[in-house]
């Protein structure tokens, strides 16, 4: 009895008590399938297709979405940064020097006139060193943009998984509110003909009242989760479909360099390095050569000149020893990146399948015993097989079962992205969901299609 019960929550869908229970019963696999869409292997509804290839074709959404976080100001000021940077690397490139011109007048009794050309030789390779800072600085940059993509993904998705969860939430607070209406109709008519007392009358208005509480919640609820939506893409709606399918924690099974969020700490490292070799070279001892030539009087003279500069009273040690220095702090910082990473990515390989887990057990129960009950409770009240304190409770169970099903599903979603998110795999993800998509969309409409 308790199993029966407790299915009954995925529908919550009663419509009228007597006439409706055919369509409560024929509800529950749609209900449940559409809060469920997407659960891996036999869980799931037999298809034609399977449920990876229906859920990659009908990620159209995906295409709108990049569209949407393509438009948002951070994207904006790091395609800017990446400009600035491109100008940044071209500059570096160019010689660190350039020739110096030199011109001399002595009035005397005879007038000397001169000229000179000098260069100064970039002996310490500052432009070397610069152009290695600023192209590490440059793939920095990118690597920085594809993490903030990545998180402006996360939030967004993580924003439209709680605004489908909130308007699921609302739907089914709607549909109990209005069944719960009708159900006081019908306890009314029982206490008339003398069928249940005034006392349990006052059961089921309560529970009325109690419904509309729930339904005002709900609505507040997922109001918030649709500003939350317009406060990220800039509207207030967005279309967003079910990729459960492809959840999964292949294909994200290391850390390693491959990693982005990884990686662009690594790069760090290497940045420090090339500063403290730019420190050096800054300071480095670059000569100077010149050629000169002067006419005095009838004379005609050439020269040659080497000037060294020297570093008497400052030598610069403790610049080199500061950007050592900060070589290490690098070192130690991607030291514990590297250990935080492992961390989370441990916790996301355990914790997303044993989500599923649970989410399947859950799903089950909903498909073997969901039907048999919807078709029997509301009828077993009207008949007096079950008190209304009974049938009141079980409806309150059915309905939490239900929303702990929409939260399992949830949780499935938040593990899976969060990872995603922080490591910066999951603009590669969505964006394979995108050019699927692009892909079917172009297939069917073409010549086969027809």
């Amino acid at each position: 009895m308790k199993k029966t019960i407790l299915a009954m929550a995925l529908v919550g869908l009663f419509g009228s008590p007597i006439a409706s229970q055919s369509w409560a019963a024929s509800s529950l696999a749609a209900s449940a399938s559409s809060a469920m869409a997407g659960l891996p292997g036999d869980m799931a509804p037999a298809q034609h297709h399977s449920a990876e290839y229906r859920a990659a074709v009908s990620h159209e959404w995906t295409v709108q979405l990049l569209e949407n976080i393509n438009k948002l100001p951070e994207m904006a000021a790091q395609q800017a940064r990446a400009r600035q940077l491109g100008f940044e690397l071209e500059a570096a490139s160019q010689a660190v020097y350039n020739p110096e011109l030199g011109l001399s007048y002595v009035n005397g009794p005879e007038d000397t006139y001169g000229i000179e050309l000098s260069q100064t030789i970039d002996w310490g390779d500052k432009s070397g060193n610069a152009r290695s800072q600023a192209l590490l600085t440059q793939q920095i940059a990118q690597l920085e943009m594809k993490l903030e993509r990545s998180r402006l993904l996360g939030d967004s998705l993580s924003a439209l998984i709680e605004q489908r969860l909130r308007n699921k939430e609302l739907a089914f607070a709607r549909q109990q509110l209005e069944y719960a209406g009708t159900q006081l109709e019908i306890a009314r008519q029982r206490v008339a003909a003398g069928d249940i007392s005034q006392a349990e009358l006052e059961l089921m208005s309560m529970e009325l009242a109690g419904n509309s509480a729930d339904y005002a919640m709900a609505e507040q609820a997922a109001l918030a989760a649709d500003i939350q939506v317009m406060s990220l893409l800039g509207a207030e709606s967005q279309s967003f479909s079910d990729f459960l399918p492809l959840i999964s924690i292949d294909g994200f099974a290391a850390v390693d360099m491959q990693l982005p969020a990884l990686e662009l700490v690594y790069k760090q490292v290497q940045l420090a390095k090339s500063q403290a070799a730019v420190s050096r070279s800054d300071n480095s001892i670059d000569p100077t050569i010149s050629l000169s030539a002067e006419r005095d009087g009838d004379d005609n003279k050439f020269g040659i000149g080497v000037s060294v500069p020297l570093q008497v009273r400052n030598s610069y040690r403790d610049v080199s020893a500061a950007a050592d220095e900060a070589v290490t702090v690098a070192e130690q910082g991607y030291l514990s990146t590297e250990r935080l990473l492992k961390q989370q990515h441990k916790q996301f390989q355990m914790s997303v399948p044993r989500l599923q887990e649970r989410y399947g057990d859950w799903q089950q129960l909903a498909f073997s015993a969901g039907s048999q009950a919807a078709s029997s409770l509301g009828q077993q009240w009207q008949l007096g097989d079950i008190s209304t304190s009974d049938y009141l409770q079980s409806r309150r169970q059915l309905s939490a079962n239900y929303l702990v099903g929409l939260q399992l599903e949830t949780a499935i979603y938040q593990s899976w992205i969060d990872w995603l998110a922080v490591s910066g795999q999951l603009e590669t993800f969505i964006l394979k969901l995108a050019s699927q998509a692009q892909t079917q969309a172009q297939t069917q409409s073409g010549p086969l299609a027809e």
